[in-house]
């Protein structure tokens, strides 16, 4: 005999309602984890592990070509590294000609590389020259916030002869929007206020690190910055090229992201004492 429904609802067994809960529960902080949009909209990192200075740059420009290594023999070698580097080894680095080291010590205002004591004071105690940077998230908190997080987390500036100016790494994003979804004037007002805030915190002018075609679409090429603030330009090339408007000459040259040794290659543009007089202030 067929079997007849009534028009009510069927109630769900108590483990499928459970399971059902949990599941949503689970959905529930998914959307609360680092990387995903909050109820306000603001994005958070979910990889800073793998935002190093450069990342972003090969996969959006074309500047991918010869090594210039061998063109730049008058200048000094550096190399930048980050956490996906690991213990670096500066003996190694050191004998092959490594002067200066960069590393990234903070992402927006929640993030410190884990291997930054290593990297920062390993170089400087094998002899280099050394720095640190922080890998901008300008829609994440306000330039200034920023700005004491990495003044706060290894950022900060000595006057010891061998500790380089902090550096601001400007570059596509990583999570999003090319330009963070951020207007030219909003992007150069976050810059304005990061600079400012680090030299208050300081006392030196941040290193910019960006790239030509990033600045021209992000900045509306803004000619702020080039008098005050030095510039690291990243181009995979034979020569650093077109350079940001507002800058007449290049500080640093990422010139390779493939070299021989671990890190980012470098090359100052100038003699040694040019690099210590810049540690130096």
């Amino acid at each position: 005999m067929p079997e007849h429904h009534s028009g009510r609802a069927r109630r769900i067994p108590p483990t499928l309602a459970a399971g059902l809960i949990s599941l949503l529960a689970v959905l529930a902080l998914l959307v609360t984890l680092p990387g995903t949009a909050t109820a306000g909209g603001v994005k958070r990192p979910v990889h800073p592990d793998r935002d190093w200075m450069g990342v972003t740059i090969r996969a959006h420009e074309d500047g991918a070509g010869p090594s210039a290594a061998a063109q730049l023999t008058a200048s000094v070698e550096g190399v930048d590294v980050s956490s996906h580097n690991g213990s670096v080894s500066w003996s190694s680095l050191w004998n092959s000609g490594v002067r200066f080291a960069y590393a990234k010590a903070t992402e927006g205002t929640s993030y410190t590389n884990p291997y930054f004591t290593q990297q920062y004071n390993g170089s400087y105690d094998r002899g280099m020259i050394r720095g640190a940077y922080h890998f901008a998230l300008p829609d994440n908190s306000s330039g200034t916030s920023q700005a004491n997080y990495f003044a706060d987390h290894g950022g900060g500036w000595s006057r010891d002869g061998r500790t380089l100016p902090g550096v601001l790494d400007m570059e596509y994003n990583p999570y999003g929007d090319t330009c963070y979804d951020m207007s030219a004037s909003e992007l150069v007002r976050w810059i304005g206020d990061f600079v400012d805030q680090y030299r208050y915190r300081t006392g030196r002018d941040a290193v910019i690190y960006t790239s030509t075609t990033w600045w021209k679409k992000c900045t509306g090429n803004n000619g702020g910055f080039g008098s005050v603030n030095p510039l690291w330009i990243p181009r995979y090339s034979s020569s650093a090229g077109e350079l940001p408007y507002g800058w007449d000459f290049h500080t640093i040259w990422q010139y390779t992201d493939s070299g021989p040794t671990v890190g980012d290659h470098n090359r100052f543009n100038g003699s040694l004492s040019r690099l210590q007089a810049l540690a130096n202030g």
